[in-house]
């Protein structure tokens, strides 16, 4: 890396070579812009093109020596080619690989259901011995209150004394994994009788969650969510509150428990805007349709009717149809029940027929969730008698439930509200207030739930992905991607097997994160990638998802981060065959010509790629693979004794990636704080040799160490003879394909321009779980010997001029290619920096392999 100066670029301060190539450097990028303007303002050409091209041979010759010199990349280069006849390439094979990632993939998310299934029998055996108590007396831990004390220094009611410690594989956060605790929303009653008598009977399941975690150590947070209301969850932690001091969160509202209580459900909001709507009874409306919309998801679809004097609907775009109750169609719909108002004489007849013919419409045509279907009636009353409606819509088979709302104080129109419902398997309530409408509108899910209650049809439910802190209102926020596997607990008692009666949903999440590593990152190749998708087409997990954006100083989830489509990121598939085959879970291969962007969308790689992809039994999700045509075809192997490469690996100056897994270390909770070079030392030298490793990977680690090591002598003799040391050149690395790096500081810290290059928050030019480091992907994709310079990203104040400067060393010209104006953010402490990095090669016959990159 070397750090370039600016300063009067048409005069050489320094008689060095470091002061000769950065002022040349500046000199030159200064007469191509200022001899490029003189033409445009003077009409004549003041330096002959041939003084130009001079310039920049010479320019040319030196960097591309200083770049040599300093980067090692011919000894390098030379080290690898002296070992190629020890040295087996391979070509990858996709269709092997996504077979094989998907089978292990299914058995890990096999495990978790596993773990599922036994809790939902704990708590249905619980329930089904426990006696219901009206006078119920039981001090539970409630995640809210323990470990806080009064005035008077004493344990609040239902607090206690109750230990958390730091846990590594819950994000660090404080944790008991000996006991669970309850949360209880703040619209809840903690000391009602059906919550005390629901957290004395789910005690039992403290025992299968401890047993649960025991038998899976990679399980992360496990739940059950109580039909009245209360959250138990395992480990125990301590709940924060809002800034408001106020728990919001209500487990009855996620997807998670609203995907395993009802199936998925066709629903026409039809919502009365007549005149004596207007006031307290329009805002209880408008509340009680965005609670409805939030207890929907994905598999559900939806449309909202609006009745006054005539019917309309509140998207004209979505007349006569359903849309799926996506993320986006959700809060679209918010928008447009917002700004809904009254006029008029409600009549609800019309309304009814439409809401009818959209849902026996999309029955007929397949189209919707092909499951439930009903309709939400939210109105201050209803004086029409449309019994013909049902007898000519519903009737004798009343396939389609009507719930009704009847909103506001009066009473009048109760008994043809509760005539409605009735009469067509739906549910009455009565809504006279804002904070009655969560209870009662969860309510319909209760009915919609019965006759799987009643068959006791435990299906297992997998959600969308979602983040994690979205769960979690604490301080240590892991902002993870997390799925979760859920089913429905039944009450198996026989006085109540034919109400059915749902007494909750069970649970546990998995990170993505963890799935993703079951696609080790060095079997995709340099530019290669593997992601997952749902169903429904959305992504769960692929490179390009980023779903976070910086507020401040703080990092937030984008409003519609879990409804990314696939076709947003792989837009090159423009007639969606790759879309259509994952969401119909089928398995094939597809390639692309496509453009893919890296130092974050600032510079584009145009690669051809082939696209591997297959279903994850038992799920929902697709799995895909990506391998890219040229470098991304091979992957070598090459062998060297553990006594050898572990003494190479030991070198002051060697890393492997820390998001990789060379080593499993969160199976045993002692190895949770070891490093991943520190796992592989340990299993290596025999200190664990029960780890589980990954041996091929260790392998081809280990010969990149051996055929590395000569590397840090080099470097070491160029830092220790400080006479011909350039200034201004501060690092020297190199990356293997095994995910090893060698990095060489020429220069102190507090000497260094840019002191946060290549630590643990410059993600961009490391080995982690998502990509290759920028100047390894970059590098890889020019022949070997050619240095490829480049300004990284750099955060600064000003605004100004990118170059790329490719040097091939055949033709000795040097190409200086602008890319435009950069609006940097602001940091004090960054400069410019120049990285030139070339790639390394490995050559077998007619197969060569890209072995690393080597820069400075």
């Amino acid at each position: 890396m070397k750090r370039w100066c600016g300063g009067n670029t048409g005069h050489v301060a320094k008689s060095d070579r470091s002061g000769l190539c950065r002022g040349r450097l500046m000199m030159l990028m200064w007469i191509i812009l200022s001899s490029s303007l003189s033409l445009m303002v003077d009409g004549q050409m003041k330096i002959s093109p041939e003084t130009v091209q001079q310039w920049a041979v010479t320019f040319g010759k030196e960097i591309a020596a200083m770049s040599a010199r300093y980067s090692g990349a011919k000894l390098l280069q030379k080290k690898y080619k002296d070992v190629e006849g020890m040295v087996k390439i391979e070509e990858l094979k996709g269709e092997e690989l996504v077979k094989k990632f998907a089978e292990e993939m299914e058995e890990m998310l096999g495990r978790k259901m596993k773990s599922v299934k036994r809790l939902a029998e704990a708590a249905e055996d619980a329930d089904l011995y426990h006696d219901y108590n009206d006078t119920l007396e039981f001090d539970y831990f409630n995640s809210l209150l323990i470990n806080t004390v009064d005035e008077g220094g004493n344990q609040v009611p239902l607090g206690g004394e109750f230990p958390l410690e730091e846990n590594e594989h819950f994000n660090n956060l404080p944790v008991n994994t000996l006991l669970s605790n309850i949360q209880v929303p703040t619209n809840v009653y903690n000391r009602d009788p059906d919550i005390l008598n629901g957290a004395f009977m789910s005690e039992a399941l403290n025992e299968v969650f401890i047993e649960n975690f025991q038998k899976d150590p990679t399980l992360t947070w496990q739940y059950f969510g109580s039909s009245t209301g209360f959250f138990r969850l395992y480990p125990g932690i301590q709940w924060t509150p809002d800034e408001h001091g106020v728990v919001t969160f209500d487990c009855r509202n996620r997807n998670w428990y609203i995907q395993a209580a009802t199936s998925p459900k066709d629903l026409v909001i039809v919502v009365d805007v007549s005149g004596s709507m207007k006031g307290l009874r329009l805002t209880i409306a408008k509340h009680t349709i965005n609670t409805i919309l939030d207890t929907l998801g994905e598999n559900d679809f939806v449309n909202i009717i609006a009745y006054s004097d005539y019917v309309r609907y509140v998207e004209p775009c979505f007349k006569g149809t359903l849309v799926q109750a996506d993320l986006d169609n959700r809060e679209h719909f918010k928008l447009l029940v917002d700004e809904l108002h009254v006029k008029g004489e409600g009549k609800v007849k019309k309304a009814m027929k439409e809401s009818f013919k959209i849902l026996n419409e999309a029955a007929a045509l397949g189209q919707g969730s092909l499951c439930n279907q009903a309709i939400m009636l939210i109105t201050d009353g209803a004086m029409e008698d449309f019994q013909d409606v049902f007898e000519e819509f519903n009737w004798p088979e009343r396939r389609v439930r009507v719930f009704t709302y009847l909103i506001g104080r009066e009473m009048t129109f109760a008994d043809n509200m509760k005539w409605i419902a009735c009469n067509n398997k739906g549910y009455y309530t009565h809504v006279s207030t804002l904070a009655d409408v969560q209870e009662n509108v969860m309510e319909y899910l209760h009915v919609l739930s019965r006759p799987m209650v009643i068959n006791h049809d435990h299906d297992i439910i997998w959600t969308e992905a979602y983040m994690d802190s979205v769960l979690f209102n604490t301080q240590a926020q892991s902002l993870l991607l997390m799925t979760s596997v859920a089913m429905p607990v039944f009450s198996k008692k026989k006085e109540t097997l034919s109400h059915g009666i749902l007494l909750g949903v069970v649970g546990t999440d998995v990170a993505l994160r963890e799935l993703m590593r079951l696609a080790p990152r060095y079997k995709l190749g340099i530019h290669g990638y593997a992601y997952l998708v749902t169903n429904n087409g959305y992504i769960l997990s692929h490179p390009d998802l980023r779903p976070l954006y910086k507020e401040g100083k703080k990092l937030k989830p984008k409003p519609n981060y879990n409804s990314v489509d696939l076709s947003e990121v792989e837009w090159e598939d423009t007639e969606e065959k790759l879309r259509t085959a994952m969401v119909q879970g089928q398995t094939g291969t597809l390639s692309l010509d496509v453009r893919s962007s890296v130092d974050k969308g600032r510079r584009v790689m145009f690669l051809r790629n082939d696209y591997f992809y297959t279903v994850i039994n038992e799920t929902p999700f697709s799995l895909g693979v990506v391998l890219t045509r040229g470098n991304g075809q091979y992957m070598f192997t090459g062998n060297v004794s553990v006594e050898e490469g572990l003494h190479d690996l030991l070198g002051s100056d060697l890393t492997i990636a820390n998001e990789w897994t060379y080593c499993e270390t969160d199976i045993d909770p002692a190895h949770r704080k070891l490093s991943q070079l520190e796992a592989v030392v340990r299993y290596l030298t025999g200190k664990e040799p029960d780890m589980e490793c990954d041996e091929v990977l260790l392998q081809r680690t280990l010969f990149d160490a051996v055929v590395t090591a000569p590397m840090e002598a080099y470097w070491t003799a160029l830092m220790l003879n400080s006479s011909s040391m350039a200034e201004g050149v501060e690092t020297a690395f190199l990356g293997t394909r095994s995910g090893l790096m060698r990095v060489q500081r020429y220069t102190g810290i507090e000497k260094r321009t840019v002191k946060s290059f290549l630590t643990s928050v410059d993600k961009e030019n490391m080995f982690t779980l998502d990509h290759f480091p920028l100047w390894y992907r970059r590098a890889a994709e020019n022949p070997a010997g050619q240095f490829l310079y480049y300004l990284p990203r750099q955060d600064t104040r000003d605004i100004y001029r990118d170059y790329e400067a490719d040097y091939s060393a055949a033709s000795e010209e040097l190409q200086v290619e602008e890319e435009g104006w950069k609006q940097r953010e602001a940091d004090e402490e960054e400069g410019k920096i120049v990285i030139a990095a070339t790639a390394v090669t490995v050559t077998v016959g007619k197969k060569t392999a890209i072995a690393g990159a080597s820069t400075f």
